[in-house]
C-alpha cells in the first residue's frame, strides 16, 4: 500500500522558518517526483513546489518563489524549507507524487497543518 506520511508542520511566528518532511513508501518510486500542495480553510488546494525524480528541475508557486525551498532527500523522501513564513501561508500542506511522464498525482499524503501568528 503506497503511503506518503508529511511531517514538520506546527505553529511558528510571522517571519519564521519551518521544514516539513515526506517519506514515502508502499512501492518504488523510481521516475517520480514530488511536490507539496497546500489547502487553506475555504479555499481551494494550491500548488505549492515541484521537484523532479533527478532533483535537478523545481517549480515554484509565485507566492512562495524565494522563500520555499523543496528538497530530493533520497529516493523517497521530499522535504519543503521555508522561510519568511507570512500571514497568508497557514494551510495544511500536502505531499504528493507522481511520475514525471505523467500528469496527474496519484499519491497523496494525509497533510501536516502549518500556522503562523503574527
Amino acid at each position: 500500500q503506497v503511503q506518503l506520511v508529511e511531517s514538520g508542520g506546527g505553529l511558528v511566528q510571522a517571519g519564521g522558518s519551518l521544514r516539513l518532511s515526506c517519506a514515502a513508501s508502499g512501492r518504488t518510486f523510481t521516475g517520480y517526483g514530488m511536490a507539496w500542495f497546500r489547502q487553506a480553510p475555504g479555499k481551494e488546494r494550491e500548488f505549492v513546489a515541484r521537484i523532479t525524480w533527478s532533483g535537478y528541475n523545481r517549480y515554484y508557486a509565485d507566492s512562495v518563489k524565494g522563500r520555499f525551498t523543496i528538497y530530493r532527500d533520497n529516493t523517497t523522501n521530499t522535504s519543503l524549507q521555508m522561510n519568511s513564513l507570512k500571514p497568508e501561508d497557514p494551510a495544511v500542506y500536502y505531499c504528493a507524487a507522481r511520475h514525471d511522464t505523467l500528469g496527474t498525482y496519484d499519491s497523496w499524503g494525509q497533510g501536516t497543518q502549518v500556522t503562523v501568528s503574527s
